[in-house]
């Protein structure tokens, strides 16, 4: 795992790269293309800074390899040893969710009947809680790339490290602008 400067190091060397590349294909960019360039720059650099290592850069590479345009930015920036997210491996997580998914109908059937036989108040707290994860693990599925084919632990890693992650490239896009608004 990268500490958090060898990481705002490297995602601000393939940031800078991947903004050369983007800028040389193109001279003449609207705002709007300029931005999508500028965050798809981003976006790639933060994943290949992790050398691919967690499923959330792996998932977010594997989104940007779809459009063939974006082809040149990611070998340049992630290299051609990159790995990247593949079918068996999506099919194998899936799978796992689904089987957890069938664990979980299953405890909440029996918490069902505890509570048809008059269960204590631990009881309908626990059930409430587990229903609150449950809501809350939907949305961070929703929010970390890749995150709908992962399980309910590593969903939780998964958006620990992007969230850190994330914290690095928006320090750095800070410095950058007030770096910006000085030499102005």
């Amino acid at each position: 795992m990268h500490n958090s400067s060898q990481l705002r190091k490297e995602f601000i060397k393939k940031w800078i790269h991947g903004l050369q590349i983007c800028c040389s294909s193109k001279k003449h960019m609207n705002l709007m293309e300029r931005k999508k360039k500028i965050k798809l720059s981003a976006d790639i650099a933060l994943a290949s800074a992790k050398n691919a290592t967690t499923s959330w850069s792996k998932a977010l590479i594997a989104d940007v390899k779809i459009d063939e345009e974006n082809m040149i930015l990611i070998n340049n920036l992630s290299g051609p040893e990159s790995k990247f997210v593949g079918a068996h491996d999506q099919r194998v997580t899936c799978h796992k969710r689904i089987r957890s998914k069938k664990i979980l109908k299953k405890s909440c059937g029996v918490g069902k009947r505890i509570k048809r036989m008059g269960s204590r108040r631990s009881d309908l707290a626990t059930c409430i809680a587990e229903r609150l994860v449950k809501k809350r693990t939907k949305v961070l599925k929703r929010l970390v790339p890749g995150g709908e084919s992962m399980d309910e632990v590593t969903i939780i890693k998964e958006a620990l490290d992007y969230i850190l992650s994330l914290r690095v490239q928006v320090d750095v896009m800070k410095n950058v602008v007030n770096a910006t608004g000085v030499l102005d």
